[in-house]
């Protein structure tokens, strides 16, 4: 069983326990349940858009701990101040430290910029989770869904005026592909394994839908990589680890993004 098994796993058994506990009708009436959502495929084009998708992490199954010290409101609000196209918020508490209190609370103090709840999302379920705790578009991993689970939650998605992520790591997740989803992530880190190649970004960027908003995921931590990848037909660069292993993950997205 892989890590990502094992996480998917877990994850069926989280909401499982999270629907006896709280209502697709309680989630409804949420306040951020009705608001308009900001898109990332309108802030990554912006003219002079730095394309950071700048993310709160505090852990991860390949990394442990990468902060306990950070604070959400006050590391996402630099973060927006450093340029950042949009925020990516864990909201996996067991691999990632992630919580939806963190989500909620950049929602608030970043009420005009575009947040992807980064989860695994397996369940409808899930996405009314997200779009009632603020989130403004969501993550799918072609490699825990079927192309019919994929459509399925991509069709939800969008009935609800979020946008998708759909993110790949083999030519063969690609063909998971339909004509709904906004923005394709390649993910330069297995997840099976947990190696990371750039160059991965590079081969599958070559034969992904021309039209069709490219982010590049994990492993980018220079400047260098990220004008290389722009080369390669990449608007979105997805960070967080970079960020959040320093002492002040705002400031140094501020250094990094003045540096592009």
């Amino acid at each position: 069983m892989t890590i990502l098994d094992e996480i998917n796993r877990n994850k069926r058994r989280e909401i499982a326990e999270a629907k006896e506990k709280i209502s697709l009708d309680d989630l409804k009436k949420s306040p951020f349940f009705n608001r308009q959502t900001n898109s990332l495929k309108a802030a990554l084009r912006q003219p002079g858009a730095s394309g950071i998708i700048a993310e709160f992490k505090t852990k991860s199954p390949s990394k442990g701990l990468i902060n306990d010290q950070a604070e959400v409101t006050e590391v996402t609000a630099g973060y927006v101040t450093a340029g950042a196209c949009g925020l990516s918020v864990l909201t996996d508490r067991n691999y990632f430290g992630g919580s939806f209190e963190n989500l909620a609370k950049a929602r608030f103090t970043n009420p005009k910029t575009p947040i992807l709840r980064k989860d695994f999302m397996l369940d409808p379920y899930q996405i009314y989770e997200a779009k009632a705790h603020g989130a403004d578009l969501i993550l799918l991993i072609a490699a825990s869904l079927s192309k019919e689970e994929m459509l399925k939650l991509t069709e939800l998605a969008k009935e609800l005026g979020m946008e998708v992520l759909v993110e790949v790591h083999t030519e063969e997740e690609i063909e998971k592909l339909n004509p709904l989803v906004d923005l394709v992530g390649v993910n330069n880190r297995n997840l099976k394994t947990f190696e990371v190649d750039v160059e991965t970004s590079v081969r599958l960027g070559k034969l992904l839908p021309k039209d069709m908003i490219r982010i590049s995921e994990s492993g980018l931590s220079s400047v260098e990589n990220i004008h290389y990848l722009r080369a390669n037909g990449y608007e979105g660069f997805l960070m967080g680890e970079n960020f959040m292993k320093t002492d002040n993950p705002a400031q140094a997205c501020i250094d990094f993004i003045k540096r592009l």
